[in-house]
């Protein structure tokens, strides 16, 4: 199958997303990002992409490149970069928002070349729900979504996946003063406290100040 096209760093299609504010959302299967995000997009004003569900619309479409991202999560495999930002490409063009909290992405180091070379964007900050493993594989096997990839056999592969590809990522954006860590292991009330300061140093600036420092 042939990759998705791009537009062309020439392009003009993208220019509108030049000063897009944008905060990566990362963190381990299950450690609470899909829960947190709508309470940033409520208190903070920001479009909420999640990588994830973009990819599970595709595969209910039916579509050709919906069976191969399916095949993908079965395996508990990272869906190729350039199918996912075919996705969150569009997603941000519909949005007349330039503020964006994007969910699960990018989830490896070839996901954030990719977005940051053909999206010309770099995040304002990485928001990173910290949880350990044991309560990561705890909350999976008892959230009862009906996910193909909830189950003893795979969530193994996913976390392995994660800490092998997603923590690079983390530790490039960390040694760049982007990253503020977050305690996911706690309740959904007192992780949003914290999310809610972060968020409030991002818009009064001091946030921004404090990473150029």
């Amino acid at each position: 199958m042939a990759p998705p096209a791009f537009p062309s760093q020439e392009d003009t299609s993208n220019n509108f997303l030049h000063d897009a504010t944008v905060v990566f959302v990362l963190g381990g299967p299950a450690s609470g990002k899909g829960t947190q995000c709508p309470k940033i997009v409520e208190n903070f004003g920001f479009t909420y992409i999640s990588a994830g569900d973009l990819l599970k619309a595709e595969v209910k479409s039916g579509c050709e490149v919906g069976i191969v991202i399916q095949n993908f999560i079965k395996e508990g495999k990272i869906v190729p970069s350039e199918v996912t930002l075919r996705l969150i490409e569009k997603a941000m063009q519909q949005s007349e928002n330039k503020k964006f909290i994007i969910d699960g992405f990018p989830r490896n180091e070839e996901n954030r070349v990719a977005f940051e070379n053909i999206m010309k964007i770099e995040p304002a900050l990485v928001l990173f729900f910290d949880c350990p493993e044991e309560e990561l594989t705890r909350r999976m096997l008892n959230r009862n979504q009906g996910r193909i990839d909830d189950n003893i056999e795979t969530i193994p592969k996913r976390l392995k996946v994660y800490f092998e590809s997603t923590l690079p990522v983390i530790h490039h954006y960390s040694s760049k003063g982007k990253v503020r860590k977050i305690d996911a292991g706690r309740s959904i009330d007192e992780v949003f406290e914290d999310v809610k300061r972060v968020f409030l140093q991002l818009e009064c600036g001091s946030l921004v100040n404090s990473v150029k420092e």
